[in-house]
């Protein structure tokens, strides 16, 4: 059996746009958290829900594409591009761990999940075959999943901003030009997103 070396967390989200939070973040998982990388999900339109100002698949992968550069910690993954629609997250897990069998996939994310994780599909499967990063967020949660053995959590620094703050400031014609990396900010402003 090949040993696992690669710590791999997987970040998932809709990035409609990724911004400098969630590179913070990353970064922070990265340096302090135990992390050899940290691979960017991007999930898919679901076509059962209100598309709203949702960008198009190829878009938001471009933008994390963008934010991400050459820095090597980092990886955009259209895993669930192509996989049944909803995705489900056990779906996505075993998916990679049967693509990437080198790699101990480890799940990020927020405390303001964990009150309802009980009703994600097959979350005990999760919990019994992977290892949960949870990570604080502004307004406080609970976590009943404290002395769970698969979850830790990390006090990372909280970054207090969101994607529809982002879109909605761009909308009324802001400047958010430091609340995005660089190179994201020139993409939204060539092809005129959520103007």
């Amino acid at each position: 059996m090949k040993l696992k070396n690669q710590k791999t967390g997987l970040f998932f989200g809709s990035f409609n746009p990724i911004h400098q939070g969630h590179m913070m973040l990353a970064n922070y998982l990265v340096e302090f958290a135990g992390l050899r990388s940290v691979w960017f999900v991007i999930s898919p339109h679901n076509p059962f829900k209100k598309k709203d100002s949702l960008l198009d698949d190829h878009h938001r992968y471009q933008l994390v594409q963008e934010a991400i550069g050459d820095d090597p910690r980092f990886f955009a993954s259209t895993i669930e591009f192509d996989m049944p629609k909803p995705s489900y997250t056990i779906d996505t897990l075993t998916h990679l761990s049967e693509r990437y069998p080198d790699k101990e996939f480890v799940l990020l994310c927020g405390a303001d999940i964990l009150p309802t994780f009980h009703k994600w599909k097959n979350y005990g499967q999760i919990l019994d075959n992977y290892k949960m990063l949870v990570y604080n967020r502004p307004g406080g949660f609970e976590n009943p999943y404290e002395e769970h053995p698969a979850v830790e959590t990390i006090e990372a620094p909280q970054f207090d901003i969101s994607s529809s703050f982002i879109r909605k400031s761009i909308s009324k014609g802001k400047d958010v030009r430091f609340f995005l990396p660089g190179n994201v900010y020139n993409y939204i402003r060539e092809m005129h997103f959520y103007e």
